[in-house]
């Protein structure tokens, strides 16, 4: 004899099924990754508010955006410490999926590797508080000495500024440290070897903060703004897209816009 199942079971379970297809439907497609059940992102975890160490943890605002992005996939974020000038390079030999780094999108960079804008900023000019001069913009630096990380993309900026501006008003070059690390960079300039250091907004803030009123930002609004990037290796479409869909549900949450106000960032 056949058994009838009751009819609220029966409603729950087709209920059930029906929001299961719902979910599948709006859900970004898990793709293919380097490592099963994985998202393995780039990133120079040296570079806070963006990516740095609190203990063993990784912290910061990309490991975050990893994070929602990753679970809207399917997949967990893993992170791949590598230094700044060598993650394009990382990503084309198949070390990590994505770089997620606070990475301006630049044709340059484009030219070996795909990208997602998912945030903007701009720099900002430091000195130390007590210096005589505080620049307020790049031509204002002519003359000066001035630290970057390696890698960035405001060292050929600065370097036109050098050659033609300061050049054309004889007012003197601008000389241009480079560093391994941001942190390096601010150590040079507490310590006198630069006059100033140029750096992204977000991160520029947390430098004056841990400074404790040593550094301050001298730049009135922000320099050189620009896009960030979400990088995926060329050809890999299907990562690619996934990615898009899953910054456009995060997005669509308002769990990104607050997560962006919380690092002083704006929406790309």
């Amino acid at each position: 004899m056949t058994t009838r199942k009751p009819l609220r079971t029966t409603a729950l379970a087709l209920a059930c099924t029906l929001a299961g297809l719902f979910t599948n439907a709006h859900a970004a497609e898990t793709p293919k990754t380097i490592a099963s059940g994985e998202l393995k992102v780039g990133m120079e975890i040296t570079y806070p508010p963006f990516e740095y160490y609190e203990g063993d943890q990784v912290k910061g605002f990309d490991p975050e955006v990893s994070a929602a992005l990753a679970k809207r996939l399917g997949l967990e974020a893993s992170f791949s410490d590598i230094t700044f000038p060598n993650l394009i390079l990382g990503l084309d030999a198949g070390r990590f999926d994505t770089i997620i780094s606070g990475m301006y999108i630049l044709p340059e960079r484009l030219e070996k590797a795909d990208a997602i804008p998912y945030a903007k900023t701009g720099a900002a000019i430091m000195v130390r508080s007590n210096a005589e001069k505080k620049p307020a913009t790049p031509e204002e630096l002519c003359g000066m000495t001035v630290g970057l990380q390696q890698g960035t993309s405001w060292i050929p900026a600065l370097q036109k500024v050098s050659d033609g501006y300061c050049k054309e008003q004889g007012a003197g070059a601008i000389t241009i440290n480079q560093y391994p690390t941001t942190s390096e960079t601010s150590q040079a300039l507490l310590s006198g070897h630069i006059q100033a250091h140029l750096e992204i907004d977000a991160a520029s803030l947390l430098i004056v903060e841990k400074s404790r009123g040593r550094i301050a930002i001298s730049s009135k609004g922000s320099i050189y703004p620009q896009v960030l990037g979400i990088y995926v290796k060329k050809g890999n479409k299907q990562l690619l897209d996934a990615l898009k869909a899953a910054l456009d549900e995060f997005k669509a949450s308002g769990e990104y816009s607050e997560l962006l106000k919380k690092y002083n960032l704006e929406e790309a």
